[in-house]
């Protein structure tokens, strides 16, 4: 299962308290304060783990608390810290307090952390307030509490490259013969349910990373179908890769399908219909599909790579334009 937001309520554990006592041993009259501190108490962090890559871990349970610190005793000794927690989620985790609204940390390196509950000062024992006018002080410190605070997070896939398209137009396939992904794949109309990623090897010894997301279909950008829940997966890409059937047995057609998209992703933000793009012609190997392809490049206004997801006829052509769009895109 994909689960790409969670809300969960972090606590810092609360410090101990400080200890009151005096020396107590035998001979020794009016042994002095030896009250110990408290420990303090732990806090809770979140840390970028690169082997996950769902927030499916979180629904279950809603409250995270760290260890509270331990109360110190007599003879000067000191409480023990608590145990902080650390919380995994998958990289490109973005962090935000539920309350303000603030980003508390976008989480996009392996093994980043943030802080997100601190927790509580340990109180001082007696003995620290002795002084030469006050040797027999009474006072101590109680811990402080922790910080407590719910946070959102939400999941954005970090990939160089998204898939992009309406359903069935082939995106798993595509995926399935440039990576090493399984996605799932079915003969009939069938839309991917959940973001799928994949690692293409090009020539050169070069990795991409690959994204395919759920088929998008009109008005998609005002919560229709699966597709505004997964837009913001596209926000991470570098480059977009429009896969489009040229010849679908159902309409729209080609040209109309290209600028439905096209439409979907300025609705949902102008900076990601702004991104480097490519547009890939597939199911080239169905007869129909050569009538339409004069069309989509008009629509396309530019260059279209004709491929067949199936038989694999013009990946290596749409690989090379996919890795020269990346480059640019790091360019700029």
């Amino acid at each position: 299962m994909f689960i790409d937001e969670a809300t969960l309520k972090v606590k810092g554990g609360k410090g101990g308290d400080g200890c009151r006592s005096f020396r107590k041993e035998k001979y020794v009259s009016r042994g002095g304060p030896d009250g110990g501190n408290g420990g303090d108490g732990g806090s809770v962090r979140l840390r970028a783990n690169p082997n996950m890559s769902t927030l499916m871990d979180f629904p279950s349970r809603t409250v995270y608390a760290a260890e509270d610190g331990v109360r110190g005793r007599g003879k000067k000794m000191d409480g023990r810290r608590g145990e902080s927690l650390t919380l995994d989620v998958p990289p490109g985790t973005l962090v935000r307090d539920k309350d303000t609204g603030m980003i508390l940390r976008d989480l996009t390196e392996p093994y980043e952390t943030v802080l997100v509950a601190r927790g509580g000062k340990g109180g001082r024992g007696n003995a620290s307030f002795a002084t030469p006018t006050n040797r027999a002080p009474q006072q101590y410190e109680e811990g402080e509490k922790g910080e407590e605070r719910t946070i959102l997070l939400e999941l954005k896939l970090i990939a160089d490259i998204g898939l992009v398209g309406l359903p069935n137009a082939g995106k798993s396939t595509l995926l399935s013969h440039l990576s090493d992904a399984h996605p799932k794949i079915a003969s009939y109309p069938f839309t991917t349910l959940e973001p799928q990623l994949g690692i293409a090897e090009i020539e050169g010894y070069r990795r991409v990373v690959l994204a395919d997301l759920p088929g998008l279909i009109e008005g998609a950008h005002e919560g229709h179908g699966l597709g505004d829940e997964f837009l913001k997966h596209i926000e991470r890409t570098r480059a977009i890769c429009h896969v489009v059937d040229a010849a679908p047995l159902t309409p729209p057609a080609p040209a109309e399908a290209y600028r439905m998209i096209r439409n979907e992703l300025r609705q949902y933000s102008p900076a990601l219909a702004a991104k480097p793009h490519v547009v890939a012609a597939n199911k080239m190997d169905l007869t129909e599909a050569a009538e339409n392809l004069d069309a989509l490049r008009a629509a396309a206004g530019g260059l279209v790579y004709p491929i067949s997801a199936v038989t694999g006829a013009g990946l290596r052509e749409l690989t090379i334009a996919l890795v020269k769009e990346l480059d640019h895109a790091v360019g700029d």
